[in-house]
């Protein structure tokens, strides 16, 4: 068996992981890299491998990072099927063709404001590109075995993080892979905890918080204070949110604060469709995560929903105070924009980031204290409050991370440590080999190691 890396090393996207055996090619992840622009551009190189020869692709989960490379893939000749669980399936159905709307709309913007380099801008692949591959998905349920390809054996492993999301054990020829996917948080509000890892002899790991631990302080507390003190000098709150999981784990904490008068009666306005599928979608699956009825009851009649580019625009004209939760997360592209455009410039107004902002994003600009940031084609000033919430994140620290992998069966001969920047999964690295001696490292990209 051969595995190759072809995303997620150095960065946190583009997962991408190629599986062979005796000439089969199962591709595990095909995620999309986002970030600096010197990334996104390696989303438009072919792969190093024809397309037409992968007989399948595994998911771990439905975020673009992990799937949105899938409509380039079908494009470039895979005839193959995509295999994940029902939950992944069905946040594929929103976020695929939401990804190939955002490609369009990016290109069209591109050509409208003359800064695209080449002329004119294409999208990467078009919403209608997005839906064709849809017809590839087969959900397969948690801990059922399948074969994705002859002599090749997999199997998903709930492990929080988002709804449907697994770990992968895939096995062929004697050898055991385990794929970790994103490690959820065993304490997650919504999300249940992950179950523990299946047991391999090689291990890819993830390591987006490979060196850091998450704030002991609650996260009620951080969004009651910033929302209390953002309202009293009449400001409005803007939380750029990834529209599956954050936005869902923030409904909630917003509907039990508001049920327990923590925080001012002021609008909380949910203006992403893609957000607003997800949150019904969410609602629909009670067995992938732990809310009561009553729960997702306060969480789907929290917020006004805004469908239409008019119902967004609108909501800019406000002139009270108001939370609005609009995608995407680390404010690489969406409605949010539009938001941070209006309210950036505002002293009274605050912007909160509740998740993790990669290298290059303008979410991690504005955490790093720019003074200005390009919007649209234009900069504009920052003299809003920036704030980050990070006990919001749907993934493990390092030290819950070592615990899943305590709590399960483990005991690989190699780990492969990925999907984090480069300090992370260093510090990662090291850990896991102080923690159980493992032979563990972070593979370059295009590396393959022979298993």
């Amino acid at each position: 068996m051969k595995l190759t890396f072809l995303g997620a090393t150095d960065t946190v996207t583009g997962s991408r992981y190629l599986v062979e055996h005796h000439g089969t090619r199962v591709l595990v992840d095909c995620g999309l890299f986002q970030g600096p622009k010197k990334l996104r551009e390696r989303n438009w190189r072919a792969l190093p491998v024809d397309a037409a020869s992968i007989a399948a692709v595994v998911l771990t989960h439905a975020h673009i990072d992990h799937s949105g490379y899938l409509p380039r893939l079908c494009q470039a000749g895979f005839a193959g099927r995509v295999y994940c669980t029902p939950g992944t399936r069905d946040l594929l159905h929103i976020l695929l063709p939401d990804a190939g709307h955002l490609q369009e709309e990016e290109a069209r913007r591109a050509n409208q404001l003359g800064y695209a380099k080449h002329h004119p801008a294409l999208p990467l692949y078009t919403r209608s590109d997005a839906e064709a591959c849809l017809a590839r998905l087969t959900a397969i349920s948690f801990h059922r075995a399948f074969e994705p390809a002859p002599g090749i054996a997999v199997r998903f492993v709930p492990v929080g993080h988002i709804l449907g999301a697994a770990a992968i054990s895939l096995a062929a020829g004697g050898t055991t892979l385990t794929f970790s996917g994103d490690v959820g948080r065993p304490n997650d509000p919504i999300m249940r905890p992950p179950e523990p890892a299946p047991a391999g002899d090689v291990l890819v790991l993830e390591s987006t918080y490979g060196d850091r631990r998450h704030p002991e302080e609650r996260t009620a507390d951080v969004l009651a204070r910033v929302v209390g003190e953002t309202v009293a000098r009449r400001g409005t709150i803007v939380v750029p949110s990834f529209a599956v999981g954050r936005t869902q784990h923030l409904l909630h904490l917003l509907a039990e604060l508001r049920a327990a008068r923590r925080i001012p009666d002021v609008p909380v306005l949910l203006d992403s469709p893609m957000a607003i599928d997800a949150t019904q979608l969410f609602l629909r699956h009670p067995s992938d995560h732990k809310l009561t009825p009553a729960q997702c009851a306060a969480m789907g009649g929290l917020a006004r929903c805004t469908r239409t580019p008019e119902e967004s625009k609108q909501i800019d004209r406000g002139t009270e105070p108001a939370i609005i939760i609009s995608a995407s997360g680390m404010a690489t592209g969406g409605r949010v924009l539009h938001h941070l455009q209006r309210f950036l410039p505002d002293e009274r107004a605050a912007v909160l980031l509740v998740g993790f902002q990669a290298a290059g994003t303008r979410g991690r600009a504005l955490l790093e204290g720019t003074d200005e940031l390009k919007l649209l084609g234009q900069y504009v000033p920052v003299r809003a409050k920036i704030t980050q919430v990070e006990g919001l994140s749907a993934h493990a620290d390092y030290q819950e991370m070592i615990a899943w992998l305590r709590a399960s069966a483990l005991a690989p001969r190699r780990v492969f440590i990925t999907h984090g920047e480069p300090a992370a999964a260093d510090a990662l690295r090291r850990r896991l080999r102080e923690a159980f001696a493992w032979d563990a490292s972070a593979p370059d990209d295009g590396h393959t190691v022979e298993l």
